[in-house]
């Protein structure tokens, strides 16, 4: 696959609608050439747990000027265009994506969605990769890697496993 839009979310707190950040990766003929981060404040005013704030770094103060999903998510579509999506944990991703939409009472495009981890788990051996997590994909494909849990981090590291794998 050689055209497609890699998207990561980070979500305030376990209320998957809660999105508090997203970042976008556009790969076009194999070759990283765009990318999309933005802030979001999550409505209706949702709480930064201590949980989620210590896996992102994301706090309330962070969000609080930030534009609401309905809004970002139109600058996000646009990005995407008719690309497919990939994301490292589709479940998840996509669960958020789509219960964000539903909250702002937005149409969900039926975007065909793909997983690195689902293809990650197919084709790397358990035994050259400790985990299938993000970072240890990483590792186990020689594809540097840091600040796991930025949503445009992220993004970037499954853009590079796709790239490599699907």
């Amino acid at each position: 696959m050689d055209n497609f839009v890699a998207i990561d979310v980070e979500t305030a707190n376990y209320n998957p609608e809660s999105i508090c950040s997203i970042g976008a990766v556009k790969v076009i003929d194999g070759v990283i050439v765009d990318s999309f981060y933005e802030l979001v404040k999550p409505e209706p005013e949702y709480y930064i747990s201590r949980f989620t704030n210590h896996i992102h770094g994301i706090g309330i103060t962070d969000t609080e000027n930030a534009e609401t999903f309905d809004k970002v998510w139109k600058r996000v579509s646009e990005f995407i265009g008719k690309l497919p999506l990939v994301a490292h944990n589709k479940a998840f991703d996509e669960k958020c994506i789509r219960c964000a939409h539903r909250v702002y009472q937005m149409d969900y495009p039926d975007y065909t969605f793909l997983c690195t981890l689902q293809a990650s788990r197919r084709k790397i051996p358990r035994s050259f990769c400790r985990s299938y997590s993000l970072p240890y994909v990483c590792e186990a494909l020689a594809i540097p890697f840091n600040n796991h849990h930025n949503a445009l981090a992220d993004a970037e590291a499954c853009a590079k496993i796709a790239i490599t794998i699907l």
